[in-house]
């Protein structure tokens, strides 16, 4: 089943105590679609300039993504520059430049219809439910957002929730949402604006998904997936991405969805958000294969079991 994923496809520039990388390629959906290609057929709706060349274009024909929908407009595309020296689990932006992206109007192709699953990645909510609007063929919707969304575009995101089933966001943003620090009662909350399932990421710690149920508003047993415990990251940037590429792409590559597969999800997500942080980049995404990912996702299964 495929996947139509909207969002950023970018150049970054990014520093940490590992060193530098200089334009390396990156931008949710980038990050988003490789993860997801090792479990389905994926298919990117995006903008780039004309900086964006063939060696870039190869990283997505190499791991069979489909990217019709990558529109290719007259100028640069979407830069970000930032640092990881002070803190490895928060970003210190030092550049931000929209450029071709700052006029996006993201163009669904006719070969995406038939997609069974969408996930709306970090982009502007009124781009985001216009794609949601014209897919209501979908399965499956699952999105994301930001802190800059939440506080100063709020009534446009609410408009959106009401039409996802999954949201992924991070611990923050969740208590920023719901304007509540516990985070319990922040996720009953975002769940009672619109969403089925709320995974709350937590970096270097793990991830919690909350379920609502029509008895009880939200389920009362949460389920908590970890994160690995790694030895050396070199660069954090796109491990949420990832982490919803593999959560996503595996729930995609399922014949039902039920909620076991939900918790299996769980898992792939913090398995390729590991393998992520450890080059800079979509570098460790790039050169994965499908046995490293189920070794890793058994390694995994072992250090959360008691018996």
């Amino acid at each position: 089943m495929a996947i139509t994923v909207v969002g950023s496809v970018a150049f970054d520039s990014i520093e940490s105590p590992a060193g530098r990388c200089e334009r390396c390629l990156g931008g949710a959906a980038t990050y988003f679609s490789l993860a997801a290609s090792y479990f389905t057929d994926v298919r990117v709706i995006a903008v780039v300039g004309e900086d964006f060349g063939a060696e870039e274009e190869q990283v997505f024909a190499s791991h069979d993504i489909d990217t019709q929908g990558i529109e290719r407009a007259a100028g640069k595309s979407f830069f970000w520059q930032g640092s990881y020296l002070e803190n490895l689990n928060e970003a210190k932006t030092h550049a931000t430049e929209l450029n071709v992206f700052g006029s996006f109007e993201p163009r669904i192709p006719d070969s995406y219809r038939d997609s069974e699953f969408l996930f709306l990645a970090n982009i502007d909510p009124i781009l985001q439910r216009r794609v949601r609007e014209s897919m209501p063929q979908v399965k499956l919707v699952a999105g994301d957002t930001m802190n800059y969304w939440i506080k100063d575009h709020k009534p446009a995101l609410l408009e959106v929730l009401k039409g996802l089933d999954v949201l992924l966001i991070n611990d923050t943003e969740t208590r920023m949402l719901a304007q509540n620090s516990n985070l319990v009662q922040a996720a009953r909350s975002v769940l009672g604006m619109g969403p089925r399932m709320l995974v709350v990421k937590h970096g270097e710690y793990g991830a919690t998904a909350f379920h609502r149920s029509a008895e009880s508003g939200v389920g009362a047993k949460p389920f908590r997936a970890p994160a690995l415990p790694l030895e050396h990251v070199v660069d954090p940037t796109g491990a949420g991405d990832s982490f919803a590429g593999g959560f996503f792409g595996y729930l995609a590559s399922q014949p039902d969805i039920t909620p076991a597969a939900f918790r299996r999800a769980m898992f792939y997500g913090s398995v390729m958000g590991s393998f992520t942080v450890e080059r800079f980049g979509t570098e460790r995404l790039e050169q994965l294969s499908r046995d490293e990912i189920d070794a890793r996702f058994d390694l995994f299964r072992e250090i959360t079991h008691l018996d």
